[in-house]
């Protein structure tokens, strides 16, 4: 199993794998989030009862920071070994294929990704789940206005409607690169999964982005 780590082909596909375990994820959390547009109760009891210190979503969510980290550390090598490699030439290519702007700026794209994620884990998965978890005063139990009173802040509305936009880059060229690399090359299906990961990226930061700007703009009553 030395070849995931040594070569560049196996850095390739576990970087692919811990990529779409990572959008399997981003699914489940739009799911969530949308409740928050339609119960409240139900929300709380998600984040706070399934959710919460429990020892399931604790292993949940050491599985998740892993794929994570993983992911990261793999896309940083990867990129300076393409950057070595390719020298003054980064983004050309043996066929000279136009490459997009995501593909070209994927570690910019994703170290802001990693900024934003670290300041959403504080705002959010800090106030609730570790400080219950280790019994820290000032734990949250009511979620759904944890929520609202950070999106009731326009420059947090802003941040977070960027990050998004950015994510939507990443996905765009992300979804069909991790699966070419996991192995699917075929011309008519790679036409194919490009427009499916289009599409998925694009449900997945719209389906984010509606539900801070719902909230900012008074769609919640739960800050009165």
């Amino acid at each position: 199993m030395s070849w995931l780590i040594k070569s560049s082909i196996g850095r390739k596909f576990v970087q692919s794998i811990s990529g779409l375990f990572l959008i399997l994820f981003l699914l489940f959390h739009l799911s969530m989030n949308l409740v928050l547009l339609f119960s409240y109760e139900t929300y709380d009891f998600l984040a706070n009862e399934i959710l919460g210190a429990n020892w399931w979503a604790i292993v949940g969510t050491a599985v998740i920071a892993a794929g994570f980290v993983i992911h990261v550390i793999w896309g940083i090598i990867l990129t300076l070994q393409n950057r070595r490699a390719r020298g003054k030439e980064k983004y050309a290519s043996a066929t000279k294929t136009k490459t997009t702007w995501s593909s070209q700026n994927m570690l910019v794209l994703g170290l802001f990704i990693l900024l934003f994620l670290i300041i959403h884990l504080y705002q959010f998965w800090y106030q609730m789940q570790f400080k219950e978890l280790f019994m820290i005063d000032g734990a949250r139990h009511d979620s759904a206005v944890l929520v609202a009173e950070v999106f009731s802040n326009i420059w947090v509305l802003i941040l977070y409607e960027l990050a998004f936009i950015a994510l939507w880059f990443h996905l765009t060229h992300g979804f069909w690169s991790a699966l070419h690399s996991a192995g699917v090359d075929n011309g008519v299906w790679m036409k194919r999964i490009k427009v499916l990961g289009n599409v998925v990226a694009t449900i997945i930061c719209l389906g984010f982005a509606i539900v801070p700007i719902a909230i900012y703009l008074g769609y919640s009553n739960l800050l009165g």
